[in-house]
């Protein structure tokens, strides 16, 4: 059998206003509840289920002032998609960047002949947004 992955867990202060915001920047479907996740099904078979802090799994994703540990999650969309979830971006008002440090704000990229942006969730994670994979040497 082929290793493919199945889901992730994101880790959130609070957890339904995180699984909200995604759904809604991302264009989701509605999320279905499995057990204390919230789980957000993305268009290739991968579930990113959202946990709420207090049921974090051994403190996996919080720091030890019980903060959440910032993660990055990328997204490879189309361009369609793109300029919907970049609209929604701006649409918020939501800081955004052109790179993953985050020095080049209020600017997308055009890296390996795609487009992409980073901004960040709810709880500090930054998310990418981008239409084409990188190329790897």
């Amino acid at each position: 059998m082929a290793i493919r992955l199945n889901h992730t867990v994101l880790t959130a202060l609070d957890r339904d206003a995180t699984a909200e915001f995604l759904i809604d920047i991302l264009g989701l479907e509605p999320s279905r509840r499995y057990g204390p996740f919230r789980v957000l099904q993305l268009s290739n078979d991968i579930t990113l289920d959202v946990l709420g802090s207090e049921h974090a799994l051994n403190g996996a994703g919080l720091g030890a002032d019980g903060t959440v540990t910032p993660q990055h999650y990328a997204f490879l969309v189309d361009d369609h998609e793109f300029d919907e979830i970049f609209a929604r971006i701006q649409d918020r008002r939501l800081p955004y960047w052109g790179d993953p440090f985050h020095r080049h704000a209020g600017v997308t990229n055009t890296w390996y002949g795609g487009r992409g942006v980073y901004f960040d969730d709810p709880n500090g994670h930054s998310i990418e947004v981008m239409t084409a994979p990188y190329e790897m040497d």
